[in-house]
């Protein structure tokens, strides 16, 4: 079930800023991948600290899915969303 501020948890939660980046990572690495088999020789280095980086991402985003933002967290005291 989907809190009742879904778009604004999108918007400003740290959990979802951590993914996006973990993701741009993901994407980001086959690419490097590529280009550099084809125009220069491949940097062990590069890729370890891209698959290190994508990893404390996740991690990042775990920590800040498990702490409550007070503003995104849709915690609304009791009250019905529609008075939140």
């Amino acid at each position: 079930m989907l809190v009742h501020n879904w778009r604004e948890v999108l918007k400003r939660a740290w959990s979802i800023r951590f993914m996006v980046l973990a993701l741009l990572c993901i994407i980001i690495e086959p690419i490097y991948t590529f280009v550099a088999a084809t125009w220069v020789a491949k940097n062990i280095y590069i890729q370890l600290a891209m698959s290190a980086i994508t990893g404390l991402l996740a991690v990042a985003a775990i920590i800040a899915r498990i702490f409550v933002q007070q503003k995104v967290s849709g915690d609304l005291n009791g009250k019905p969303p529609s008075e939140g």
